[in-house]
């Protein structure tokens, strides 16, 4: 099953502490990693590539449950990758996060009594870059806590020299293809952060506003419209109707006053308006909402902008200089005094853009912005999915993929702020615009100035799979590692970060997509499925629950409720049954080492086993092959499950307990159990190794000598099954199931001994009738034996002998009377499922709820009738 099974390794120790302390384990051992090289990959190497780039974290961030679950998945697909022959690359590094950094020193010097302003450009990005150096990349440390077991030897950085590159490169590039291109349109302003966002930074809530009906013009010549940002009709260049409404078609193409100034405007006919939607009458502010934009542009309309970058009122009089809503309050009062408002201000909500940075109300705003031609880019990367170049996985989410893909809209990529890849265009005095690329000389001469905007920041990190291998220069790491071969991420990005990777990978590398498979995960949500979140009182530092229990411990929850696509609930009680699991690993090892568990020669032939024997190793088999194709799968919570149940239900508490007598008695049988028992460790730790690396490596290379699983050979299933020994191991199963199902009914203690005769001669039992009384506790029979209850299983019998360790008339009593309960709980039900003017009313969930009941009552008579049956008698 693995290479090291036939080799002659050093003996292996047997001295483990008494107790698995993963505070002693886990940072020297990571730190032994990385110091031996392990995780760097080569790109010399003959052998076949595997490779995952990080999705790089913000340089502000810091680990939280969202990074752990995605890193722990990916870290698991490369460590396996790395044990089966791969030269397995897991790239790391951090994103600049323009606004979000910026936010953070302006926020540093606003305690200092600064503005960036006062420092000047130059100044305040260097400010940045020491804050960065001091503070920025926090995570990193916290990956290593984790466990990453990433290349650090290729760490990078959106804004180091060589990403910096690539980014002026395929800007230039793009404005010479006509895929780059400068135009005023309406964009996401964030007042706040003072810079336009893209659609994808806008993030939508259900908001409490008050819709206002507003009458225009005067007598015949009127119409009402209806709005929630009555402060933007100072703005307001027409009045739109749908073209065949015939409330408006004697308006259209006439002037009507616009109230509170001295200016009219035109009633245009346009299909866009719904005629059966409100009055039917919409306002329209071209330099203000997005719609009303398009509105204009179809009818030559005006565009006037009446607020600065602050989101405060720059035009007529009564009203400049206040915030926009303090202005919504001052327009409806003033329209209000002129008998303008045509109904009573009303509760709406509505959903309404918020910056995702800072949470602020965004304001659509007419701006100069640069944009980057996304259509034919987007049909790129549609077409890559659908003709099978990538794959999403699961593959329900390719329909959200394609409703991005194939809508998108023109993308701004300009950000007024100072931090990040300042746009490589220059403009001269005579109306010259120049881009400048990565190897030429920016233009000098007086008037000569650069555009004073940066580039969004998933411009950047939308080449993060082919710069960060050195593009565009012909690397051989570029050669070697590239396309990747999995982008693992969470279905919320698939908008702001994989869309763009793949449109720009598919540009930059002729047609070769970034990766070969898109793994999407859902989000890690609290036990209750609520969403995690720093102002909730359920947001979980991660590390803190490391501390506790362990990263393994952590990792694991994690991996246990990794569904493709699905959220992830996950609660402290869940992290702390993984440490009991890593616990267990550590006890039963120490116990199976103290016990003869080797893997010093080769394994003994089948012959030579016992049916325990034989069963443990079909069944490790067969875990083996399960394991593979779930990881194939991207099917983590199936894997971790799998292997869950192998490791504590088959091995601890069935093979190790069976084995038992073996271990004790000694002599060859015990030599080959041992033999056995060290071949299912050495291929159970190597399989749990790329979820839970640290106690699974502890404990390999004491078993083995070892030098590492990080660089130990992934398990392949031999093809051993042996059905007949798996079928002998279940009837000992269902014996030992079921007599211990009847003492605990009987209300016997676990470590209780019960005399007892087993006739077992005859069936596949036989062998196992040593195990089977050692297990159960019974002792036997003896002289003076009787027998009180006899149980028939599994084609053989046991006779127990119960005088003396309970009360037989008060158990009897006891269950009669709980008889007695269940059989009138089910006469209830009956009654109520026969009466059919009842059923005729009752909703479906009663009835369901009705019908779970019966089922249960008569469930649990048959139970206590059966445990009343074996009963002796009083």
């Amino acid at each position: 099953m693995t290479e090291n099974a036939q080799q002659q390794p050093p003996a292996p120790s047997t001295d483990l502490p008494t107790q698995y302390a993963p505070a002693d384990v886990e940072g020297p051992l990571y730190e032994r990693w990385v110091e031996r090289g392990y995780f760097e990959a080569d790109e010399k190497s003959d052998k076949p590539p595997y490779t995952i780039v990080i999705p790089p974290p913000n340089v502000t961030g810091s680990l939280h449950l969202g990074h752990a679950f995605q890193h722990t998945l990916m870290d698991a697909l490369t460590r396996r990758k790395r044990m089966q022959g791969y030269e397995a690359l897991w790239l790391p590094g951090m994103d600049h996060a323009g606004i979000a950094t910026q936010n953070k020193v302006e926020q540093q010097l606003a305690e200092e009594g600064k503005s960036r302003h006062d420092l000047g450009r130059e100044e305040f990005v260097e400010r940045v870059w020491q804050w960065k150096e001091e503070y920025g990349g926090r995570i990193l440390g916290q990956m290593r806590r984790l466990g990453d077991g990433v290349d650090w030897s290729r760490e990078r950085f959106t804004m180091d020299e060589g990403l910096s590159k690539a980014v002026l490169t395929i800007f230039k590039r793009l404005y010479e293809d006509e895929l780059i291109y400068r135009a005023e349109r309406i964009i996401n302003w964030c007042p706040r952060c003072l810079t336009a966002i893209s659609d994808i930074e806008v993030e939508y809530q259900e908001d409490a506003g008050e819709l206002v009906s507003i009458r225009y013009g005067e007598g015949e010549d009127s119409l009402v419209v209806a709005t929630t940002r009555a402060e933007t009709m100072l703005g307001d260049t027409a009045v739109a109707v749908h073209p065949d409404d015939e409330r408006y078609k004697h308006l259209i193409g006439r002037q009507i006053k616009l109230p509170l100034t001295d200016r009219t405007i035109p009633v245009v006919a346009d299909a866009h308006v719904d005629p059966a939607f409100g009055t039917g009458a919409v306002k329209v502010t071209p330099a203000h909402d997005p719609n009303d934009f398009e509105i204009g542009r179809r009818h030559d309309l005006p565009s006037l902008t009446i607020m600065d970058e602050h989101g405060v009122i720059t035009v007529h009089g009564p009203f400049i200089g206040l915030d926009r809503f303090e202005a919504r309050s001052a327009v409806v009062g003033a329209l209000k005094e002129q008998g303008r408002i045509v109904a009573e201000k009303r509760p709406y909500m509505h959903s309404v853009g918020h910056c995702s940075r800072c949470k602020t109300t965004v304001e659509p705003r007419l701006s100069m912005q640069w944009w980057v031609k996304v259509g034919p880019l987007a049909k790129a990367a549609g077409d890559a999915v659908r003709d099978g170049r990538v794959k999403i996985h699961p593959e329900d989410m390719s329909k959200r993929y394609f409703d991005w893909v194939d809508n998108m809209h023109d993308w701004c990529i300009s950000r007024q702020l100072w931090w990040g890849h300042r746009i490589p265009i220059w403009y001269g005095p005579d109306g010259e615009v120049v881009c400048v690329g990565p190897d030429d000389e920016p233009p000098t001469g007086e008037g000569w100035t650069q555009d004073s905007d940066v580039l969004d920041t998933w411009f950047s990190s939308g080449l993060w799979p082919f710069s960060t291998l050195g593009w565009p220069e012909k690397t051989p790491e570029l050669k070697k590692f590239y396309p990747t071969d999995v982008l693992l991420t969470g279905h919320d990005i698939i908008f702001f970060w994989v869309a763009r990777m793949m449109m720009f990978g598919l540009y930059a590398m002729d047609g070769e997509a970034p990766f070969h498979t898109i793994a999407l995960t859902g989000l890690v949500r609290d036990e209750f499925g609520k969403k995690m979140s720093k102002s909730n009182p359920n947001a979980v530092d991660p590390l803190v629950w490391m501390d506790a229990y362990g990263s393994d411990a952590v990792r694991f929850t994690l991996a246990n409720g990794a569904n493709p696509g699905a959220d992830v609930p996950i609660g402290e009680d869940w992290v702390k049954a993984s440490r009991n699991f890593t616990n267990k690993i550590w006890n039963a090892t120490r116990f199976a080492l103290m016990n003869g568990a080797t893997i010093e020669g080769p394994l003994p032939d089948a012959s030579e086993m016992s049916a325990a024997d034989r069963w443990i190793l079909s069944r490790l088999n067969t875990t083996v092959a399960q394991v593979d194709a779930y990881y194939d799968d991207y099917q983590f919570a199936k894997l971790a499950d799998a292997l869950y149940h192998f490791a504590w239900d088959e091995v601890f508490d069935w093979y190790v307990e069976l084995s038992k007598t073996t271990f004790f008695a000694g002599g060859e049988p015990a030599r080959v159990s041992g033999r056995v028992l060290g071949e299912v460790l050495d291929v159970m730790l190597r399989l749990l190794h790329p979820v839970i690396p640290f106690v699974t490596d502890a404990l390999w290379t004491t078993l083995t000598g070892g030098e590492s699983l990080v660089v130990g050979d992934w398990p392949t299933d031999s093809g051993f099954r042996d059905k007949a020994a798996e079928q002998e191991i279940e009837l000992v199963q269902r014996v030992i199931t079921e007599v211990r199902r009847f003492r605990k009914d009987q209300g016997l203690k676990d470590g209780q001994k019960v005399p007892a005769r087993l006739e077992l001669s005859g069936t596949a039992l036989a062998p196992h009738e040593a195990a089977i009384r050692q297990l159960l506790r019974l002792q036997p029979e003896g002289d003076a034996f009787t027998a009180t209850a006899t149980l028939p299983v599994a084609g053989a019998e046991v006779a127990l002998d119960l005088s003396g360790t309970i009360d037989v008339a008060a158990e009897r009593k006891r269950l009669a009377k709980d008889l007695a309960a269940a059989e009138k709980e089910k006469a209830q039900a009956n009654a109520k499922l026969g009466n059919e003017a009842f059923l005729a009313k009752a909703p479906d969930h009663v009835v369901d709820k009705i019908r779970t009941r019966l089922t249960k009552a008569e469930e649990d008579i048959t139970r206590i009738q059966s445990q009343l049956e074996r009963l002796p008698q009083a």
